[in-house]
C-alpha cells in the first residue's frame, strides 16, 4: 500500500471515528465545518483525498488535531512518553515549573487517580467503554502496565496514554513500592 493510500484510510478511519465518538451525524459535522456532506462521505469511504484546507475545517469541526486525524496507528494503542520528552511549558529562575507530562483529546467525565502498588501486587481491569482513555505518571519504582495483553515496563518518570476499551491491568513486578498518578477520560452517556 502507497503512502498516500495508508493515509487516505487513516483519514477514513479516523475521521468517521472522531465523528462519532463526538456524537455528530454527516448533517451536522457538514455545517460545523463548512464541508459538504457528500465529501465527507467520500472521505470516510476512502473515496478521495482531500485538500489541507478541507482536512483543517475537519479537525477544527471536530476539536482535534490534523495529526489526530491522520495517525496511522491501528488496534490498541498505548503511547509510552520517556522523561526526557515531556514537555517543560515554563519555569521560573527560582525553580518553579510545569511539564506536561502527557495529554489525549478526549471529552467527557474525567477522573484523577493515585495509586500505590506494593511489591508482588497488581490490579486487573475488565475494558472500559469504547472512548474510555487512561493516563498515567509513575512517580515511584517501576509499574508493568499491560493492555491488551502486551506489557510495557514503565519506570518512574516515564507517562502513557491508551485507549481502555480492552483488558488491562498494573502490577508492581520490582521489589519497591511502585506509585502513579492516573487520569480516567470517560466519554459521555449519549
Amino acid at each position: 500500500m502507497s503512502d498516500l493510500d495508508q493515509l487516505t484510510q487513516s483519514l477514513a478511519r479516523n475521521l468517521k471515528r472522531w465523528r462519532k465518538e463526538r456524537g455528530l451525524t454527516l448533517d451536522a459535522l457538514a455545517a460545523r465545518a463548512g464541508v459538504s456532506r457528500g465529501m465527507i462521505i467520500q472521505i470516510e469511504q476512502a473515496r478521495t483525498n482531500p485538500s489541507v484546507g478541507t482536512t483543517v475545517k475537519l479537525a477544527d469541526a471536530l476539536g482535534v488535531s490534523i495529526t489526530t486525524l491522520l495517525d496511522y496507528e491501528q488496534g490498541p494503542q498505548v503511547r509510552i512518553v520517556p522523561p526526557d520528552q515531556a514537555v517543560r511549558m515554563w519555569s521560573t529562575s527560582t525553580g518553579s515549573h510545569t511539564t506536561l507530562l502527557v495529554g489525549t483529546e478526549a471529552r467527557g467525565p474525567l477522573e484523577l487517580w493515585s495509586w500505590t502498588l506494593m511489591p508482588g501486587d497488581g490490579s486487573a481491569s475488565d475494558p472500559h467503554p469504547d472512548g474510555t482513555v487512561e493516563l498515567l505518571n509513575v512517580t515511584a519504582g517501576v509499574l508493568t502496565l499491560v493492555v491488551d495483553g502486551a506489557e510495557h515496563v514503565l519506570p518512574a518518570g516515564t507517562s502513557a496514554v491508551f485507549e481502555a476499551n480492552s483488558a488491562h491491568a498494573y502490577r508492581n513486578d520490582g521489589d519497591e513500592p511502585a506509585e502513579m498518578t492516573m487520569a480516567v477520560s470517560i466519554p459521555p452517556v449519549r
